[in-house]
């Protein structure tokens, strides 16, 4: 089911304030990045953002990269990454596959060949065991270039890895050592 622009808007907003700004609407999410539900209706709505938990469960059912996930018993939410505010996903360490990918735009690929990827405000660096995910990461930006990440080796190395709830790959750092760019997009 594709998103309607009313629903982009609403899931806009919601990455803003579970990810970024919670503040904006008088949200304090708690150390893993959880707010009440509830809470969240009644501060988007004090804001002037009003939303129904009907459409909170469609953005978070429809988003196509999958950015929020509710609790088990669906009272509490939080974006399952990207967040620059200070908080504890409290993924576990996982063994990730022999190959990762990460998607950016050409303008950045002489710095990440020569620095690495680095996190900057963001918890981690994000990766994909999908190609096609990466590519669209990296058309954000201008045009794309996807990076082949050699995951194993690097897990091997003792470098850690987490597996967000949506099948996102995260680190704190890859080195250029372990970077290639994937001939593919070429």
């Amino acid at each position: 089911m594709k998103m309607t622009k009313d629903l982009v808007q609403k899931s806009k907003l919601l990455s803003l304030v579970l990810r970024h700004r919670p503040e904006l609407i008088g949200l304090k999410p708690d150390a893993q990045g959880w707010v009440e539900v509830d809470q969240l209706l009644k501060s988007l709505e004090s804001f002037g953002k009003p939303m129904s938990k009907a459409e909170l469960e469609q953005v978070v059912a429809t988003n196509d990269k999958q950015r929020f996930a509710f609790s088990k018993d669906k009272t509490a939410i939080r974006a399952n990454q990207g967040h620059s505010i200070n908080i504890d996903l409290d993924y576990p360490v996982s063994q990730p596959p022999q190959v990762l990918y990460h998607g950016t735009a050409q303008q950045f690929l002489a710095s990440i060949l020569k620095n690495g990827i680095q996190k900057k405000s963001r918890h981690h660096v994000h990766l994909s065991a999908e190609t096609e995910i990466a590519k669209i990461v990296g058309s954000r930006y201008g045009k794309p270039v996807l990076l082949k990440i050699q995951s194993g080796l690097m897990h091997e190395a003792g470098i850690k890895f987490y597996k967000s709830e949506n099948e996102v790959w995260l680190t704190d750092f890859v080195d250029p050592q372990f970077i290639s760019i994937n001939k593919q997009m070429e």
